[in-house]
């Protein structure tokens, strides 16, 4: 998984001009999913995005306090576009999960995020939809976050086999 994290004083998602979606001040994340993604990721996101430290404290020092600490909102919107690669100067997704399996994956990502924080302070946007995506910048501060690779088998690619005794394709 990859999100893009802008702290934000509001944001807000709108569809065919309306407003569907709106936060105050927290953080706007973009993410996205890819066909190698796991729930491993996804836990991995919610426990860093609910964590990381992108607010002062109150005495003003720096990179101390996380959305949680702060009981601030955050909007979520899903977007393919962040698994790209480049064809020359063509961005290709073929890096992305299938839209059906990328929805459950995605739901189940915002759920896990209202479980462990707070239900009404988790926003996200229309997935599938073609979006609208406003927000005031704060800093302005835009973080880049990855997962990282498992070592697990769960993305590493299987060689099919071809025969009884386990020998590979080549």
């Amino acid at each position: 998984m990859k999100a893009i994290i802008q702290r934000c004083m509001n944001a807000q998602v709108s569809v065919n001009g309306e407003v569907v979606s709106k936060i105050g001040q927290g953080a706007c994340v973009l993410i996205g999913i890819s066909s190698k993604d796991n729930v491993k990721d996804m836990e991995f996101m919610v426990r860093k995005l609910l964590s990381i430290k992108l607010f002062d404290d109150d005495d003003g020092k720096k990179w101390k306090k996380s959305i949680v600490d702060k009981q601030f909102e955050l909007l979520c919107v899903s977007q393919f576009t962040l698994c790209n690669t480049w064809k020359g100067n063509k961005p290709d997704f073929h890096l992305a999960m299938s839209s059906e399996q990328s929805k459950e994956f995605y739901e189940k990502f915002i759920k896990m995020m209202k479980d462990k924080y707070n239900p009404d302070k988790i926003k996200d946007g229309v997935f599938g939809a073609y979006m609208q995506v406003s927000l005031q910048n704060d800093g302005p501060v835009t973080l880049e976050l990855e997962s990282p690779v498992q070592n697990d088998n769960s993305k590493k690619v299987q060689p099919m086999l071809n025969n009884e005794n386990g020998d590979a394709d080549r």
